[in-house]
């Protein structure tokens, strides 16, 4: 049910998910691993990130992609398995996509921002109140500008949006209509959301000159 979920237990899911993605689960790459991969492709840093966004979009639907997320669903949180599976995948993609601009996902401030990425075309809204001037891309010495404040504001912010988000879409209860897999299927791999988060996190964590 859409009331058992609080913003406090997306939080735990965004720390558990965020540990699987940089530390790697068995069957499955963690996110520095893909990032990795897509580096070593010719083209400009953005033709490599856009390629990563694009496999997102067509290979994780893929029953062996899928079968790998059997490892990563059990999780102390009480969370349905489906959204479970939305959290971890696209936070694997925008960790991957900070990676490969550079940026230490160690860093609780890098945490924070693919946090707010994942709320797609709200992150505007949750920088801007968190007094992060909106631009293109976040340089390096603006994020090490974020205090410890700002980073409690910024995944305030973030959990509201998410069970905003998952309680109005009805992804809590996929799960318990539909067979596991169907449910991670149905709720997870919407191309166009999963699309519009790679592209946001693109913007936010690559150097404005691989636009040029």
């Amino acid at each position: 049910m859409a009331n058992d979920l609080t913003e406090s237990k997306i939080m735990q899911a965004l720390d558990w998910a965020y540990d699987k993605a940089i530390n790697g689960v068995a069957g499955l790459d963690s996110a520095s691993e893909l990032a990795e991969d897509y580096l070593k492709q010719e083209g400009s840093l953005t033709d490599k990130v856009n390629s990563l966004i694009r496999w997102q979009n067509t290979k994780a639907g893929t029953s062996g992609f899928l079968a790998g997320l059997g490892g990563i669903i059990t999780m102390p949180v009480t969370i349905p398995a489906n959204i479970t599976s939305v959290i971890y995948v696209q936070i694997r993609m925008i960790a991957a996509i900070a990676h490969m601009g550079g940026h230490n996902l160690k860093d609780d401030r890098v945490k924070a921002l693919v946090y707010a990425c994942l709320t797609g075309n709200s992150v505007k809204d949750i920088l801007k109140d968190a007094g992060i001037i909106v631009g293109r891309k976040l340089t390096e010495n603006a994020i090490k500008n974020i205090s410890g404040k700002t980073i409690a504001s910024i995944n305030k912010a973030v959990g509201f949006r998410l069970l905003t988000k998952f309680g109005q879409t009805g992804v809590v209860n996929i799960g318990k209509a539909v067979p596991l897999i169907g449910g991670i299927v149905g709720a997870t791999f919407d191309s166009v959301t999963t699309n519009t988060i790679g592209n946001i996190a693109r913007n936010t964590f690559i150097k404005e000159k691989e636009y040029a």
